[in-house]
């Protein structure tokens, strides 16, 4: 699309969502609202943009009579080089995903105790990021591992509506192995481990995005368990939902009652076949698309959180500060962030490109 059509587009949403009769349908009333959201800072920024346009020339005309104008004329010339950059950065095509809100799951991977533990590190660092982005984070499945850590975890972070960025903007860079080197608790010795913990995130899906047929699901109940593998219900109110067609497999058992689990394991589950879907349509497209922030393949290592150094570093974009104390405390926005621009840039080079 270029500019007059995305002005269009916005002078028409406007005007649909003046309409009453617009939000009796909930469904497109929030489906317009986040496309207005999505397109304002490209029409502001180019009404802005005219502005200081006309502005400038204004000044450049007078500037000859008054050497006021010739010093507004510099200031307005830089103005437009900025927002012709920003311009330029907001019509890149964006992810089709980023104004979703995602699922995170954080899995122990190698370590054993060590790895649990800091899954629940990881876990409190996501829900105190989430805290500080204004955020809703909620935990809809666990698995609490002996010493209090957890084998896996998995979390819906929500954004608030209207702002036009979905969470998924900033945590879709968090997929991967995530190294930790520190010494554990467990540890009489004192000496380093180095352990592993897996995080998968992905968009949440809505029923709109992913088609399931009954049919297709088998469904199996069970008494959730708790550390050590204790019933911690007496009725078999846990439930295990696999998709036929892929193999694919959701769990729940945080949930009082059977239908609470059942309906959580359905929303990981329409999530996890959104993702998959949108792998297949990305490696469809191009080979090349794949982002060196973005990797399909969750199994390469993406971060090391070494203790000892109070070192974080990024291996996919060569992100490194000593500030791990608080990021551990939520404070990753300057981590994502250099993940954000990298792919930013990838992308501006591929439009530049075609």
């Amino acid at each position: 699309m270029n500019l007059d059509e995305f002005i269009s587009e916005y002078t028409d949403i406007e005007g649909r969502l003046a309409d009453p009769a617009v939000h009796a349908d909930q469904a497109l009333a929030r489906r317009l609202g986040k496309r207005y959201a999505e397109l304002r800072p490209i029409v502001e920024t180019f009404r802005e943009l005219s502005a200081t346009e006309d502005d400038l020339a204004t000044a450049r005309e007078l500037a000859g009579e008054d050497e006021a104008f010739a010093a507004e004329a510099t200031d307005l010339e830089k103005r437009k080089g900025e927002l012709e950059e920003r311009l330029r950065r907001l019509l890149v095509p964006r992810d089709p995903s980023d104004d979703k809100d995602v699922l995170l799951e954080v899995k122990a991977g190698e370590g054993g105790e060590e790895s649990a533990l800091f899954a629940g590190d990881l876990l409190r660092m996501y829900l105190r990021y989430a805290e500080r982005a204004g955020w809703k984070a909620e935990i809809i499945d666990s698995h609490p591992s002996d010493l209090g850590g957890y084998k896996d975890v998995t979390v819906a972070v929500k954004a608030k509506g209207g702002t036009g960025e979905g969470v998924w903007t900033r945590l879709k860079y968090e997929g991967g192995v995530h190294r930790v080197q520190r010494v554990p608790a467990t540890e009489s010795q004192g000496r380093i481990h180095t352990s592993a913990v897996g995080v998968l995130v992905t968009p949440e899906a809505e029923d709109v995005d992913v088609q399931i047929d009954a049919g297709d699901l088998r469904i199996d109940v069970y008494r959730s368990s708790g550390p050590g593998g204790q019933s911690v219900n007496t009725t078999d109110s846990a439930v295990r939902i696999t998709h036929l067609p892929t193999g694919v497999v959701a769990s729940c058992q945080n949930e009082k009652s059977q239908l609470q689990n059942k309906e959580q394991a359905l929303r990981i589950l329409r999530s996890r076949l959104l993702a998959i879907a949108q792998e297949e349509a990305d490696a469809a497209a191009s080979a090349e698309r794949k982002s060196q922030v973005r990797t399909v393949d969750r199994s390469e290592r993406v971060r090391t959180y070494n203790y000892p150094e109070n070192r974080i570093s990024d291996h996919r974009v060569g992100y490194k500060a000593y500030n791990l104390d608080q990021v551990l405390d939520g404070d990753l926005h300057n981590v994502t962030q250099a993940l954000v621009d990298a792919d930013m840039e990838r992308r501006l080079a591929e439009a530049q490109g075609s």
